[in-house]
């Protein structure tokens, strides 16, 4: 039998198969789309992550010298670790600027009403630069506002004191604990990155040390540094470790290189496509077990069929490969419209999380090397029956 009339029987008999065979294929599309999806969004994902650090720039470190989220304690201690920081640059040659920040407690509201979702932060004039924000209007703080009752606010800030009333946010008053600010300028849309731990739209921007004045007590938030450009990042990383051990009473920091972030980042992200692979491939599995029951159901349907053909000459391994091949097909099929499934669903979900949109060739490779697995391997147990069927047996078959 020419490979030309194998497969042509093989699609007559796939045919014939009816809504078995179309619902093994359907199991088969949704397995390898998921596979296909669901890997090339850990890659967007992944992506995108490198892309927002690469925005925020390679020559930035992070410097923690104590817990985010960790209380500095009274006012003269996180006065002097602040001070601490900000006389870095003197200490490190590599440094060029620092730009610390803390994150005060207390409720922001406008007009006597509270915004919900706000939150405070005292910055440096550094701040802005290094974090990458862009100012929508007005202008930002810089170290002539230190002790001034002046702030900024995020996007979303302004569009809810923009809705309230004004048209103009700059020189509206807004309420930070129980001190009374007045707002010079506000910053564009800002995302969320590897750098940026805070929603950058949500926060009120004070001078740190008219933050400091007004709490009793404030959070650390990372510190971010910028290395000159004829230091690499390892260099600017010992300096700094040293001057703490030097120069201050907290003797160990932590500080975080951009390589080192990224390789953390990418560690996270193939454990995360590994999973969603994994997950997609249940689909994978069920629809192997799809095309087992219609290979199954096909060979008890065709035993007569099976016994004429022995009893004129094929051999078992003729009709081993006859079945294999109809198993083959149908994976193959399936894997093909799979393909267009997970690109398509790759595509929406990029569209929907504002992602660049990326397909991972591996994903297809793997997506469709596995269905053509799994047609196999499911396809093998029925074949090898049909192969072992008795021809004098099967011939008696109604």
């Amino acid at each position: 039998m020419t490979s030309r009339t194998a497969l042509k029987e093989a699609l007559s008999s796939l045919y014939a198969a009816g809504q078995r065979a179309l619902i093994a294929l359907v199991g088969i599309v949704i397995g390898v789309g998921s596979v296909i999806a669901m890997i090339s969004v850990g890659t967007m994902a992944q992506g995108e992550a490198q892309r927002q650090f690469l925005e925020m720039g390679t020559d930035i470190v992070t410097i923690q010298n104590s817990p985010a989220g960790v209380s500095l304690g009274s006012r003269p201690n996180f006065s002097r670790q602040i001070s601490e920081l900000l006389e870095i640059p003197a200490f490190c040659p590599a440094i060029a600027k620092v730009a610390p920040s803390v994150n005060p407690k207390m409720d922001v509201s406008y007009a006597g009403k509270k915004l919900d979702g706000a939150i405070v932060l005292g910055v440096n004039q550094n701040f802005q630069e290094l974090q990458r924000l862009r100012t929508k209007t007005g202008r930002f703080l810089s170290d002539m506002d230190e002790l001034e009752r002046f702030c900024v606010v995020g996007d979303s800030l302004r569009m809810k004191i923009e809705q309230a009333g004004p048209k103009n946010i700059i020189g509206e008053r807004i309420k930070v604990g129980g001190s009374i600010f007045t707002v010079v300028g506000a910053i564009g849309p800002a995302q969320k990155g590897l750098l940026r731990d805070f929603d950058a739209n949500q926060a009120v921007y004070t001078h740190i040390t008219t933050a400091l004045r007004i709490s009793g007590a404030a959070e650390t938030a990372t510190t971010i540094a910028q290395v000159k450009e004829k230091f690499d990042n390892a260099a600017a990383k010992a300096q700094i470790e040293d001057y703490f051990q030097k120069n201050t009473k907290v003797k160990t920091v932590k500080v975080t290189s951009p390589e080192e972030m990224i390789a953390h980042m990418e560690k996270q992200m193939r454990l995360f496509t590994l999973l969603l692979g994994a997950v997609g491939s249940i689909s994978l599995i069920m629809g192997g077990v799809g095309i087992m029951n219609v290979m199954i159901s096909s060979v008890q349907e065709r035993r007569k069929e099976i016994g004429i053909r022995r009893a004129l000459g094929a051999k078992r391994k003729d009709i081993r490969d006859q079945f294999l091949l109809e198993a083959l097909v149908l994976s193959l099929a399936g894997g093909a419209l799979g393909i267009a499934f997970g690109t398509g669903a790759s595509a929406l979900m990029a569209h929907l999380a504002k992602w660049q949109f990326g397909l991972s060739f591996l994903s297809i490779i793997s997506g469709v090397g596995v269905s053509t697995l799994i047609g196999v391997f499911f396809g093998l147990y029925p074949a090898h029956q049909a192969s072992r069927l008795d021809p004098i047996v099967a011939l008696r078959a109604e």
